[in-house]
């Protein structure tokens, strides 16, 4: 990636107008706060959009930047002031201010640390060189790292000694993988997957919600099967959830074009035999996300019956996805699924005409027998193609 043009574009950045109240109380001309991290990187990559969080490091001490805040007329929020986090609102906006940091004494994410006011300290503590990037007022990058090269030619490398890094923090060994498949073109450095592989073995007390965190994150980017591959072959991953099959599966799944999310992939991984229900608590899935696996893997089961009115009645929302797991499952040609999806979208089931009242009315009391009868004539109205009315289902009810 071209070097001047990655850096005109952070000279014109969107989100510069809005950082300069912030940059102005906080002596951002100086040199003494600056923009880092991903707005930094991101903007430099050319992933804008949205409107990207506005992070800041500072010289100034948590009490300077609250007490300025204040004078500015912004709103002040202590949301992490023991780790020299204070947050800024302004117009809408909100900025992350945290002042710079060296670690005295390291163990792990419990790592002491004293304020500073050096750059290449604060950078240092960072995790992968195209992370300690930073930004001043007028756009003009800060790389005391030299982290640039890195950032343009997608290559994710950690700070200094891959292992002291990843000992700071053993999360580090997903989101090193996670930022392989987001911004590495899952491209590996030797060093950092040595690295990893020697702390395979240790990552088993993490928090189960910061690992599920980073690995949904991780899956839910459109190509990411060789990343997974990589990361099951070096024990990071469970060879039992993440099997050969599963892997070659998800592969094929990324060729189709389709959206392509981690929900996806479970429902395929659990149609396969995979026991993904083992990640609800493994990875602390949230009631919402384990629901729409679940329907995921429905919407396969009726996709690879090839019951496409059904499938369209009971997942409207879920019936391409569907399709796309399946073809990947079964290796369909790009053919099959186009044309399954083009007339899966053409069914229309509208709303089944009859319910419990009905027949309750008939006859029924409340209780199984109703139930029963009411998932019987709902069969027979999918299996009509819809095409039984009202009164045509009324007079197929058994009569009690």
């Amino acid at each position: 990636m071209n070097r001047e043009a990655a850096l005109a574009r952070l000279r014109r950045a969107p989100w510069l107008e809005a950082a300069q109240p912030f940059f102005a109380c906080l002596d951002g001309a100086e040199g003494r706060t600056r923009m880092v991290g991903g707005i930094v990187r991101d903007t430099l990559l050319g992933f804008e959009g949205g409107r990207p969080d506005i992070d800041m490091a500072s010289e100034l001490l948590p009490d300077q930047v609250a007490e300025r805040g204040r004078a500015a007329g912004m709103n002040v929020h202590p949301t992490g002031v023991d780790h020299g986090t204070i947050t800024l609102a302004h117009n809408g906006r909100t900025a992350e201010v945290t002042t710079l940091r060296r670690d005295v004494e390291t163990f792990g994410r419990k790592a002491r640390v004293v304020f500073g006011t050096d750059w290449t300290e604060d950078a240092s503590r960072r995790d992968f060189t195209m992370n300690a990037l930073y930004c001043g007022p007028e756009g003009e990058l800060f790389d005391p790292l030299g982290g640039l090269d890195d950032c343009l030619s997608g290559r994710v490398r950690f700070i200094g000694d891959p292992d002291v890094r990843i000992a700071e923090d053993r999360l580090r060994v997903y989101r090193y993988f996670r930022f392989v498949v987001s911004h590495g073109n899952q491209g590996f450095d030797e060093n950092a997957l040595a690295a990893c592989q020697r702390s395979a073995d240790d990552l088993g007390a993490l928090s189960a919600e910061r690992v599920g965190h980073e690995m949904m994150r991780l899956m839910s980017h459109r190509r990411c099967a060789l990343t997974l591959e990589k990361m099951a072959s070096m024990g990071v991953l469970s060879g039992e959830l993440f099997s050969v099959p599963a892997l070659a599966a998800l592969e094929a799944m990324e060729v189709f074009a389709v959206p392509v999310d981690a929900e996806m992939r479970l429902a395929l991984m659990g149609v396969l035999g995979a026991p993904t229900s083992s990640l609800r608590d493994k990875w602390r899935l949230s009631n919402a996300t384990t629901a729409r696996i679940g329907r995921l893997a429905g919407a396969a089961e009726l996709a690879r019956q090839d019951k496409l009115g059904e499938l369209a009645y009971r997942y409207p929302d879920d019936r391409e996805a569907g399709l796309a797991i399946v073809a990947a499952l079964d290796r369909k040609p790009e053919n099959w699924l186009a044309e399954r999806s083009e007339t899966v979208r053409a069914i229309a089931p509208g709303k089944f005409p009859l319910s419990g009242s009905d027949l309750v009315s008939a006859g029924y009391r409340s209780g199984p027998a109703l139930g029963a009868e009411l998932q019987r004539l709902e069969k027979l109205w999918i299996e009509s193609g819809f095409s039984l009315d009202r009164t045509a289902l009324l007079a197929l009810v058994r009569r009690t």
